[in-house]
């Protein structure tokens, strides 16, 4: 047996061990629920009772919520995540899950129960979500010895994109033994691969690229690669057969009449609930924001929307009322943006700020899932230097997406672009409501609202860090 068979062996035990890792837990999961669901339903454990048969579809609705909430989630994502993380995922998933069988079943039964049986169920999850978090991660890296990986990259702006896993939970499995600064033929790059687990690549030209691609699926080799915008626009590629020849169909994004209906639908109704729901807290923003200086409680902002039209976004005031008395349109820095006032630091925290954009959505500027709309004076100073980010504009502006979720504040515009035409590409409702559920996470992680550095506009890198 030789070296790359042992390889393939060791790799399909190890997929089989976290697999049953996870079944485990999620096994164990719809057990519990079972047990705590009959002592919410019938305040004791049986098995017979009128309509007891119903009980089984709650149960096979919990298992297939589950599963979903927990990919929202990245609930078992071992080996690339932190154990808070997995813990904070897993529980989420399952307050969803609980959550929303509790309301159906007080609407189907029009009556209140009250929900002690299902809170303790929680706070038992919680304790196996911990146990299973940390036990899982310790079989997994111990089963999993760190890669010895090389990260080749172009220029320094390349190496930002990709982002620095120094730190960070993948590090543990991917350690960058060696960086190579390189863009040119991959005849010359080849040998020097030798001997590496995995590789990372960031910007090289197309043609090494496709050298290190195809290296990497002849030698079994994991290939981690930042794309170029063409890469995600050719995702959404349609295969026609009509010619000789292979050939790849690419056109301007418009939305099937069905999903532009139901997704029109969906934000009127979802946008009319938030207001009616969170009007209280509005309020008493708005008069607190008042109150501190007299000054207007909310901030119209000239953004862009589809196809480049202009609206004007509502959010409630942040900043000074002379933020901008310079006339010059910046991004925030963060915490060290002396122009945020003490309560608008509050305010941002809890995100407050963007409440008033259910207005926006209800009105039909914006809908709830979409690109984040930009400034056109920034948006401008981005065509000057990429003009692929009008891109952005082939759909409506958003409060939330792919961005938002999994980047941050500061997200470089270009990687920025890159998420939107994923979402672009991706969009569907099930996609819609993913992103939806994955916004209520992020809101809880403090580097999703990081601001551009000091001295910085808008969020691009200099030419000079290049």
């Amino acid at each position: 047996m030789d070296n790359s068979t042992i390889v393939k062996h060791d790799n399909h035990l190890n997929s089989v061990k976290l697999f049953a890792l996870k079944f485990i837990h999620y096994a164990v999961s719809i057990a519990l629920f079972f047990f705590f669901w009959l002592l919410f339903r019938y305040n004791e454990i049986t098995f017979v009772g009128y309509g007891y048969r119903y009980n089984y579809y709650v149960i096979i609705g919990y298992a297939v919520m589950l599963i979903l909430f927990n990919r929202t989630y990245n609930a078992y994502l071992l080996g690339y995540a932190r154990i808070r993380m997995l813990v904070f995922g897993q529980f989420l998933a399952q307050l969803f899950t609980v959550a929303i069988i509790w309301v159906g079943a007080t609407i189907a039964w029009k009556q209140f129960h009250s929900p002690l049986m299902l809170l303790i169920l929680l706070g038992i999850q919680l304790i196996l979500d911990v146990a299973w978090s940390y036990t899982s991660t310790y079989i997994f890296f111990k089963n999993n010895p760190a890669k010895r990986t090389v990260l080749i990259y172009r220029n320094d702006l390349d190496k930002y994109r990709f982002g620095n896993i120094k730190g960070k939970a993948v590090s543990r499995i991917y350690k960058v033994v060696e960086e190579i600064q390189y863009d040119g033929t991959f005849t010359e790059l080849r040998e020097q691969l030798a001997g590496y687990d995995a590789i990372f690549v960031a910007g090289v030209n197309s043609r090494c690229r496709n050298g290190i691609l195809k290296y990497c699926k002849e030698e079994g080799v994991p290939g981690f690669f930042l794309p170029h915008v063409g890469d995600v626009i050719m995702q959404d590629a349609i295969h026609i057969q009509t010619f000789d020849a292979p050939v790849l169909y690419v056109n301007r994004r418009n939305l099937k009449i069905e999903y532009a209906f139901v997704k029109r639908a969906f934000d009127i109704f979802a946008s009319l609930l938030g207001i009616l729901v969170l009007w209280p807290f509005m309020l008493i923003t708005a008069i607190v924001i008042k109150l501190y200086d007299h000054g207007p409680a909310l901030y119209k902002q000239t953004r862009l929307t589809k196809d480049g039209k202009e609206f004007k976004i509502l959010k409630f005031r942040s900043m000074r009322i002379d933020a901008e008395k310079d006339g010059v349109a910046r991004l925030s820095t963060g915490d060290k943006d002396d122009r945020i006032t003490p309560i608008g630091r509050f305010v941002r925290k809890c995100r407050l700020d963007e409440l008033p954009q259910l207005f926006n959505i209800l009105v039909g500027d914006m809908t709830i899932v979409g690109p984040r709309p930009e400034r056109p004076e920034i948006a401008e100073q981005y065509y000057e230097k990429m003009p692929d980010f009008q891109l952005r504009l082939q759909v409506k502006a958003g409060l939330t997406g792919y961005a938002q979720v999994y980047g941050k504040y500061n997200t470089d515009p270009y990687q920025k672009l890159e998420f939107d035409l994923l979402y672009i590409k991706d969009m569907n409702v099930l996609t819609d409501l993913r992103l939806m559920f994955a916004t209520i996470g992020v809101l809880f992680l403090k580097d999703s609202t990081e601001g551009v550095r000091e001295g910085q506009s808008t969020a691009m890198r200099s030419r000079d860090e290049e």
